[in-house]
């Protein structure tokens, strides 16, 4: 039995999709431009950096969400779905999850975004298992604006990955390899306790720690 887990953005998606969202909204007027894309920016360089608070992030995005109404949020994601996320499904991400789900692995997407985002993202690229962000929502199903849990970064993915793992009754030391494929030097955490960590289309910061550690590198998206 095996396990393949696989990071989103920048690692199966050449672009970052929680940025790109945000973005996004400003194109389509949805919310004020100026300030939303001064925001999106400043969160964006922390992330890069490092340094970035991911619950003060995910609330700022998830009360973005909130302020739409339900049908007016669907529009809008579908939208996105249409314009920015399909085009960059490229079909080099598709072979490699296609490799790990024609071998009969368990597959999972493991990410810091959010999953109103990433769950049509998981399902257009035929992924089952999605672990993501939470947001709450209220007795009406609406998205409240607010956390549930704890962030999906960092140390949070493996106190994630280990939750749902349990839920199957697994735990990593159940499966004879667990393949990790990200492109970040946030997911060190959970690279490090994986058999087969993969740094996936790197940062320069993971790259260089993966080469010093002589884990393999791989590049998605040079063509």
């Amino acid at each position: 039995m095996k396990l393949a887990l696989f990071d989103l953005d920048h690692t199966l998606l050449p672009i970052d999709s929680d940025f790109e969202w945000g973005q996004f909204l400003c194109r389509a007027g949805a919310v004020d431009a100026a300030q939303f894309k001064r925001r999106n920016e400043e969160f964006f360089a922390q992330y890069q950096a490092g340094t970035l608070d991911p619950v003060e992030y995910l609330e700022f995005s998830l009360g973005t969400l909130a302020s739409f109404e339900p049908g007016r949020l669907a529009e809008l994601q579908q939208q996105y779905m249409t314009e920015v996320v399909m085009p960059n499904i490229l079909p080099s991400a598709r072979a490699l999850l296609q490799k790990h789900l024609d071998a009969g692995d368990l597959v999972a997407i493991v990410t810091a975004t959010n999953h109103f985002v990433v769950a049509p993202i998981a399902k257009a690229f035929g992924v089952e298992h999605l672990i993501a962000a939470m947001p709450e929502r209220d007795a009406a199903g609406r998205i409240t604006g607010k956390l549930l849990g704890t962030p999906t970064q960092g140390e949070g993915k493996i106190v994630h990955t280990k939750a749902w793992l349990e839920k199957m009754g697994h735990t990593l030391d159940s499966f004879d390899s667990v393949h990790f494929y990200s492109d970040s030097h946030n997911d060190l955490p959970l690279l490090s306790i994986v058999s087969h960590p993969i740094a996936t289309n790197p940062n320069a910061r993971l790259s260089e720690h993966a080469t010093a550690q002589g884990w393999p590198l791989i590049h998605l998206f040079n063509d």
